[in-house]
Formats: structure tokens, sequence, C-alpha cells
């Protein structure tokens, strides 16, 4: 293999770059070591670019969460119970859309109002005290769904006949996130801010929108630091992050209180000014 061909080499699919790393691998006893370092460079180059995703936000200081008009808009949009409950759990407890869709009966500890979380990111073990309306309605769905939840070998959110990608008992992800579509375009929440670069061949460009399944989670953890004064070591617990820092990224702070903030900052500026002006001329 030249060094020229290396820099033609695209990683369509973790397969193809299986391919190419058995050839380079037969290649490396008769290639040159500045070769070898040039292709080296290349293929990790289309490698990152293929699989590794950029944790930096593209959307700046926009608000990613719910604001309380937004989120009782898109709750009366929901016309399933189903669903209403599953997104309620996001917005009161601040779950992943993961953590929502295997709720279990086993997980919910009734005697005490509890549910035992199984942390996604840190796969970690974690209780949690279910508000007490929440609570009633998830008795209420309980009772009324008892027997699809029994089929579901007792999964909350069931899946619903033909509309699941996955072998799984309860909703997938996908299907979730096509109904939170649908019920933020119903509430006329859907915005729009960017679009996405796919490094994918044949791949449409991806819309982003401000709010998502996640969004709820977002706005929960804000509502939890809002209610708590701010106590971002509390606020930690409740998200279950295993860094106070990450916690931070959930916290928004309500355009009204931050646009007072600059209005009260720019009056005492300017107080001080004209005090040291006035002593200036003493």
């Amino acid at each position: 293999m030249k060094a020229e061909d290396s820099k033609a080499l695209g990683c369509g699919s973790k397969a193809q770059f299986a391919l190419i790393k058995g050839e380079l691998e037969r290649s490396l006893p008769y290639l040159p070591k500045h070769y070898l370092v040039d292709i080296r460079k290349q293929v990790t180059a289309q490698f990152v670019k293929r699989f590794k995703r950029s944790r930096i936000p593209k959307y700046g200081s926009l608000n990613k969460g719910f604001t309380e008009q937004e989120v009782g808009a898109f709750f009366r949009a929901i016309d399933s119970p189903k669903f209403h409950l599953l997104f309620s759990y996001q917005a009161q407890m601040g779950l992943r859309i993961g953590e929502a869709i295997r709720i279990s009966l086993k997980d919910i500890r009734f005697e005490s109002r509890e549910l035992v979380v199984k942390t996604e990111k840190a796969m970690t073990l974690d209780t949690l005290l279910i508000p007490a309306p929440l609570f009633q309605e998830t008795l209420a769905y309980i009772q009324a769904n008892g027997r699809e939840i029994e089929k579901a070998s007792g999964f909350l959110f069931f899946k619903e006949y033909g509309k699941s990608r996955t072998s799984e008992p309860h909703l997938d992800e996908g299907y979730v996130r096509n109904q939170f579509r649908r019920f933020a375009e119903a509430a006329r929440l859907d915005e729009v801010y960017d679009q996405s670069e796919e490094s994918m061949p044949n791949r449409a460009v991806r819309r982003l929108h401000r709010l998502t399944t996640h969004s709820l989670r977002h706005y929960a953890i804000t509502r939890f630091s809002e209610q708590n004064n701010g106590n971002v070591l509390l606020t930690s617990k409740f998200a279950r992050h295993l860094k106070p820092d990450t916690t931070m990224g959930y916290i928004h702070v309500n355009r009204k209180a931050l646009y007072a903030g600059i209005d009260s900052a720019f009056q005492i500026g300017q107080a001080v000014s004209l005090k040291a002006r006035l002593g200036e001329h003493r």
C-alpha cells in the first residue's frame, strides 16, 4: 500500500475499518516507518470522524430544557395515559429516556413510595422518592393496565403491538421519541435550531430540535435546583451525576431572572460610577 493511497481511505463502517486494519497488519513488514506513520494518522482521523461523537454542544447558551409554560402545554397535548405517565417520570424525577421505559413493578417499593433506578451512565443502583401525585397516577395506571403489564413481565410501559423494533417487552426509545415529537408538534413547541453534519454517506442531514425527551430531564433538574436554593451538591445527587460540574450544564437560569439580574447589575454600576465622579469634584 502506497502512502498516497492512505489519504483516500474511508471508514464507512466498522467492518471496513477491520478490513483496512488487517491489510495494514499484513503490509507492516514491507513498509517504511514514515509510510506507517502517515497511514496511521489518516486511518485514525477517519475513525474518529466516523465513530466518535463530539460532546461539545452546538447550541451554546440555548435553553434545551422546558419552561413552566412549555411543559404545561406539552402535557396538555398528550392524549395517552401511558405516555403522560412515562414523560411525567422524566419531568418530575429527571429520568433518562432509557431509564424511564424500563421501569418495572419490581423497581417500585410501594410501602415507602420509592423507585430503584439503575443509572445508565454510572451503572449504579440509586433510590429516589416518587412524588405523591405521580405515585397516585402510577397506581391508577397499574390498576387500569394490570393485564398488559403482567404480559410484559412487569414493565409498566409495555410495547404496543406492531410499534416496536426490538424484542424487549417494553417500549423502545425510537418509538417513544417519535411520540414525543408528535406531542411537541401538537403543542406548537417543535423548534429546529440547527442541522447536523452527517458523516455517514448517503444519509440526509439531521434536523436538531431544541426540545427532545432529554429536555424533560433538563427541566426536572433545573426545577429541583430552584426549589433548593441552587444547592448544586444536592441537585447533583438528585440528577445522579458523578460530578457536580456535569449538573451545572443541566441547570438553566430563568430568562426573566437573568434579565432582572442584568438590569440590577447595570443600575449598581451606574451608581458606583456616579459616586466616583462626584468624589472627583470635591
